[in-house]
Protein backbone atom coordinates (compact mmCIF):
# COMPACT_ATOMS: atom_id res chain seq x y z
CA UNK A 1 0.00 0.00 0.00
CA UNK A 2 1.37 3.09 -0.92
CA UNK A 3 1.39 6.68 1.04
CA UNK A 4 -1.01 9.01 -1.26
CA UNK A 5 -0.49 11.88 0.79
CA UNK A 6 2.01 13.90 0.96
CA UNK A 7 3.30 15.20 4.43
CA UNK A 8 4.56 18.48 5.11
CA UNK A 9 7.79 17.12 6.14
CA UNK A 10 8.60 15.70 2.63
CA UNK A 11 8.13 19.08 0.79
CA UNK A 12 10.33 20.83 3.41
CA UNK A 13 13.40 18.00 2.45
CA UNK A 14 12.84 18.47 -0.99
CA UNK A 15 13.16 21.88 -0.48
CA UNK A 16 16.34 21.68 1.34
CA UNK A 17 17.85 19.17 -1.55
CA UNK A 18 16.65 21.55 -4.10
CA UNK A 19 19.33 24.27 -2.44
CA UNK A 20 21.62 21.85 -1.43
CA UNK A 21 21.98 20.88 -5.31
CA UNK A 22 21.53 24.41 -6.84
CA UNK A 23 24.93 25.56 -4.14
CA UNK A 24 26.44 22.16 -5.42
CA UNK A 25 26.20 23.21 -8.84
CA UNK A 26 27.13 26.86 -8.12
CA UNK A 27 30.56 25.42 -6.71
CA UNK A 28 30.98 23.21 -9.65
CA UNK A 29 30.72 26.17 -11.82
CA UNK A 30 32.97 28.23 -9.63
CA UNK A 31 35.81 25.54 -9.56
CA UNK A 32 35.14 25.08 -13.22
CA UNK A 33 35.33 28.97 -14.17
CA UNK A 34 38.10 28.57 -11.98
CA UNK A 35 39.99 26.05 -13.05
CA UNK A 36 39.56 27.99 -17.07
CA UNK A 37 40.81 31.09 -16.41
CA UNK A 38 44.16 29.29 -15.22
CA UNK A 39 44.66 27.59 -17.81
CA UNK A 40 44.38 30.28 -20.33
CA UNK A 41 46.99 31.92 -18.82
CA UNK A 42 49.00 28.67 -17.62
CA UNK A 43 51.80 28.65 -20.10
CA UNK A 44 53.39 31.42 -17.70
CA UNK A 45 53.65 29.24 -14.49
CA UNK A 46 54.69 26.57 -13.04
CA UNK A 47 52.83 23.33 -11.85
CA UNK A 48 53.42 23.43 -8.13
CA UNK A 49 54.16 26.96 -6.98
CA UNK A 50 52.11 29.00 -9.65
CA UNK A 51 54.93 31.37 -10.02
CA UNK A 52 56.16 33.23 -12.84
CA UNK A 53 58.16 30.82 -15.05
CA UNK A 54 62.33 31.96 -14.65
CA UNK A 55 62.74 30.42 -18.25
CA UNK A 56 59.90 32.09 -20.00
CA UNK A 57 60.56 36.07 -18.50
CA UNK A 58 62.80 37.71 -20.66
CA UNK A 59 66.01 38.60 -19.65
CA UNK A 60 66.64 42.31 -18.35
CA UNK A 61 70.33 44.04 -19.45
CA UNK A 62 72.90 44.54 -17.27
CA UNK A 63 74.27 47.97 -16.71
Amino acid sequence: MAIAKEHEIHRRRFGRNVGVGLALLAFVVLVYGVTVAKMQSGDKMEAADHSPRISMTPEVPSE
